[in-house]
């Protein structure tokens, strides 16, 4: 019986209704490759309301690990009520592809680029200012996707559990700090064994799932649906990482910034959160969220929640390109 149960279908059924219920529909569309070259194309599948938005534009981009309404599914519901909210699956995630075979792997700029032509393909979305949030892997992006879009296309920005000056001693530091016999990062981030899985949980929770609830046979299932049928792929992104290297410098944007971090975030410790503040001129607001690792917006997401709106909602200025409720 054990090993026919599966908990990944019961998790997606919630994460579907979710965006659902808050009126979002997914679809997906073809946009040319930025590094193909010869007239490559990709895919992009994302969640978003049908028509023009009648409320101002959110971007929610999503972190390394399970698609993306996984991961926003508790902010879907709140944030559509005042957002239209547009989620979309970043190329070798969820229902997004690329040329991976032909291609060089997407680097932070190449899935920016592709979220901006995303953009201008959706209805009424061309001109619009939208503002943009993302988590972990997915603010690298939107810290990207702001920058070079710059403050008339891209409004407020939120960088959730981010840490845009990664480097090789950070990711040593977190070898440290997962003990002992792990040969690399992605052992860690790409499991393929429960005692690796366990130990992701652990390393990203401020309180993982007691090993009575999370039997081995239940992880194998969790890695052969999330990791096992994608490796290759998400080996390929890893490659595409260009945090920590002179290929991602971070320098000051124009907009408004907010930083929100988990107290107990092991991936990316808090005092990350900090430097971050620092290398962004100091004018971010941080928010650290208490009891929290690195996905605050799932262990607390009312806290979460209500920080996001309160800035996002504060920040909102009137799109010169549009009028009257649409705004």
């Amino acid at each position: 019986m054990g090993a026919s149960l599966s908990l990944v279908p019961v998790l997606d059924y919630f994460a579907r209704r979710e965006c659902l219920r808050a009126g979002l529909h997914q679809n997906a569309v073809t946009l040319p490759y930025p590094d193909g070259g010869g007239g490559a194309t990709c895919t992009v599948q994302y969640w978003a309301p049908q028509g023009e938005p009648e409320l101002p534009p959110l971007l929610l981009v999503h972190g390394f690990g399970p698609r993306a309404d996984w991961q926003w599914r508790c902010q879907v519901g709140p944030l559509s009520r005042h957002f239209h909210v547009i989620i979309p699956d970043l190329l070798g995630f969820g229902g997004s592809a690329y040329p991976s075979e032909t291609a060089p792997p997407p680097t932070e700029a190449t899935q920016a680029a592709v979220l901006a032509a995303l953009l201008g393909a959706l209805p009424g979305m061309e001109r619009r200012r939208v503002a943009v949030a993302g988590t972990s892997y997915g603010g690298f992006v939107a810290y990207w996707l702001a920058r070079e879009a710059g403050p008339a296309r891209v409004g407020p920005v939120v960088i959730a559990s981010s840490d845009l000056l990664k480097t090789a001693a950070d990711d040593r530091a977190f070898l440290k700090r997962a003990g002992e016999g792990w040969g690399g990062v992605d052992e860690i981030l790409l499991p393929a064994e429960p005692a690796a899985l366990r130990k992701l949980l652990e390393l990203a929770s401020c309180r993982p799932p007691p090993r009575l609830v999370t039997p081995d046979f239940l992880l194998r299932d969790f890695i052969q649906k999330l990791f096992t049928q994608n490796r290759e792929r998400l080996v390929h992104l890893l490659k595409g990482i260009t945090v920590g290297t002179e290929k991602f410098q971070v320098t000051p944007i124009s907009q408004e910034v907010l930083i929100v971090w988990g107290d107990h975030d092991q991936l990316f410790p808090v005092e990350k959160a900090f430097a971050v503040q620092r290398a962004l001129n100091g004018t971010a607001r941080l928010e650290v969220i208490p009891k929290t690792g690195h996905a605050p917006q799932l262990e607390d997401p009312a806290r979460f929640n209500k920080v996001m709106l309160d800035f996002l909602l504060a920040s909102h200025k009137p799109d010169p390109s549009v009028s009257g409720s649409a705004q």
